[in-house]
């Protein structure tokens, strides 16, 4: 897997390379580009890059000073896409929001367009089902504990938790290797808890969330209709936020919709982007 080095520390991520308009795709806690495995084969004609930010699924530390917070990673995907030359870039986001801070940032204007599936947004950081787990982690030793939790079955498939992010379940080797790097590796778990305890309070949040209004760029949210942890008026509320903001609700999912419903969500994707003008790149056969 190629690596990059950041001012944060080193960057794992995977690149379909080609010549179609690029896809930069963000994960959840403590997950990796494994999220996405089941859309990027479906996007034939665009180059998809998938970084594994410093959310604990993350295989190689960061720099202890390393800013963690909602922000700080967004900073980190701004400077992920400058230093690989990326250009401007689609970003997609599902479970983790907070990339939607990039487009108030200097490096924001490398961001084409976005799309929002199914993730926090407003003050809903972390959200509520995991508010319990982030409180977990701010108690030293909180991380190595729950990794072990993890473990058990009941507990990892439990609906009010990971269980209740996708209607048909994530398979165990999926989130095996999500939480292996916290596992085995202090310095992860450290910055696991630095992730997971970063949001700032709510008036920080929805101050932040106001500055979007700014972003003028094309906007797709998708959202599901039997999702746990993202409220459904969230999706409605982004949409309205975004000047070029629209929406669409696929059925018959929880938060993570590409483990779910990856045909359709990669249909609605590909829609948007040839609506908004990033054409996929044939080549004759």
């Amino acid at each position: 897997m190629p690596r990059i080095t950041l001012s944060c520390g080193p960057i794992d991520y995977e690149d379909t390379g080609g010549e179609g308009p690029v896809l930069v795709f963000g994960h959840g806690l403590p997950m990796n580009e494994t999220q996405w495995r089941k859309v990027v084969p479906l996007l034939d004609g665009y180059r998809c890059v998938l970084p594994t930010l410093p959310m604990g699924g993350h295989r190689q530390p960061m720099h202890p000073d390393a800013d963690l917070s909602p922000r700080g990673v967004a900073r980190i995907v701004g400077e992920f896409i400058e230093q690989l030359g990326l250009g401007q870039v689609t970003l997609v986001l599902n479970d983790w929001g907070g990339g939607q801070f990039l487009v108030s940032e200097e490096p924001g204007r490398h961001i084409a367009r976005l799309v929002l599936v199914a993730c926090e947004a407003f003050d809903n950081f972390p959200p509520g089902p995991a508010k319990a787990m982030a409180q977990m982690c701010r108690v030293p030793g909180g991380v190595w504990f729950l990794t072990r939790l993890m473990r058990v079955p009941a507990i990892r498939h439990s609906r009010g938790g990971y269980g209740g992010m996708s209607l048909r379940g994530v398979p165990d080797e999926i989130m095996d290797d999500w939480f292996a790097p916290a596992t085995r590796s202090r310095a992860i778990r450290r910055d696991f808890a630095k992730f997971a305890t970063g949001a700032p309070g709510r008036k920080t949040l929805l101050a932040w969330s106001e500055r979007l209004r700014d972003f003028d760029r094309p906007v797709l949210v998708v959202w599901a209709t039997e999702d746990r942890m993202m409220p459904r008026e969230h999706g409605r509320r982004l949409a309205e936020l975004y000047p070029q903001g629209r929406l669409i609700e696929i059925a018959d999912s929880s938060t993570l919709i590409p483990e779910d419903q990856p045909e359709r969500l990669a249909q609605v994707l590909t829609d948007f982007l040839i609506q908004t003008g990033a054409e996929p790149v044939r080549h004759a056969s």
